[in-house]
């Protein structure tokens, strides 16, 4: 079947921690949908039962969602179980990559680099030692939530006796918390879409990280694409990256996140399985500096989920 004959449902909002960039993702892609020829509608799972979008005529779904109960699997599972298909990775890789402790552990497992990290669960939090985690990762410390995206709940944290309060501070989105090595050298995030590596974006925050701030309220992070890698390091990291993909199972586009240690070592940081697509978003950027205009991403996404 054509897929402009199909009727189209564009998943965005949903009731996460990330909603207002997803209603913004969703208002581009639909925008871009639309001017394509295609027939698709907005929804939004806060204001309509998901479970209906086949009684209700659509035969597809983009999926826009960000964060919990849209990129967790959830969502996949459900549509799966009504028979729609859906742009992005399937019911496993959305929810082991929405567990960035789980996504690290097996990629530690293949023998790819990811830092240096300790666990810290709402049930062991009384028995943190901050000395000893000092000790082991030194300082500064990055502290975050394992479940959460669009860094909600990150702390820098640069003296151990800020350390318990940072941890305390992030199980207010999470019962499972990362305490991580500081990464000090150059932050980057690699789109894959249909298995291809589009060029690595480079991120240069205003502020010491790149927080929910830099990413979505700030015009002073700076972002550079191409990221002034040498050839030889932008293949590097591209393999690295196919690893990565390949490893935990995605399909149809992800972003992968890459941090440079104090050596300039590439070190794995997460998955993004429904990257933004708003104008402050990385993964247009780089499809653009790959020729690839923003409505030919789309419609390359939606196609994906045809396959």
């Amino acid at each position: 079947m054509n897929l402009k004959q199909e009727k189209i449902a564009v998943l965005l909002g949903g009731t996460s921690a990330e909603r207002e960039v997803s209603l913004d993702s969703g208002k581009a892609v639909l925008e871009a949908l639309i001017s394509q020829g295609y027939n698709a509608h907005a929804i939004d799972p806060q204001e309509y039962d998901v479970i209906n979008l086949k009684k209700d005529g659509f035969d597809r779904v983009f999926n826009i969602l960000h964060g919990r109960g849209g990129e967790d699997g959830t969502m996949q599972g459900l549509l799966e179980q009504i028979g729609l298909p859906y742009t992005g990775c399937g019911v496993m890789a959305s929810a082991l990559t929405m567990d960035k402790m789980r996504t690290k552990m097996l990629w530690k497992a293949f023998g790819l680099p990811v830092a240096e990290m300790e666990v810290v669960t709402r049930d062991n939090f009384a028995q943190l030692d901050p000395q000893l985690v000092v000790k082991k990762l030194g300082l500064p410390l990055m502290v975050k939530p394992s479940l959460e995206g669009s860094s909600v709940g990150l702390t820098k944290v640069k003296s151990v006796e800020n350390l318990k309060s940072a941890v305390e501070f992030a199980l207010k989105f999470d019962n499972t918390i990362l305490i991580e090595e500081w990464l000090a050298g150059d932050e980057l995030t690699v789109p894959v879409l249909d298995g291809r590596v589009l060029p690595a974006v480079r991120i240069v925050p205003e502020g010491e990280f790149y927080d929910y701030e830099a990413k979505y309220i700030s015009d002073n992070t700076q972002y550079f694409c191409p990221a002034g890698l040498s050839p030889k390091r932008e293949q590097e990291l591209a393999l690295l990256v196919k690893r990565a993909y390949d490893a935990v199972g995605c399909r149809g586009w992800s972003r992968i996140d890459v941090m440079c240690d104090a050596k300039g070592d590439f070190r794995l940081v997460e998955v993004n399985t429904n990257p933004g697509m708003t104008s402050h978003s990385l993964f247009p950027k780089s499809a653009a500096t790959a020729g690839i205009s923003f409505e030919q991403l789309v419609v390359k996404i939606l196609e994906l989920s045809a396959q």
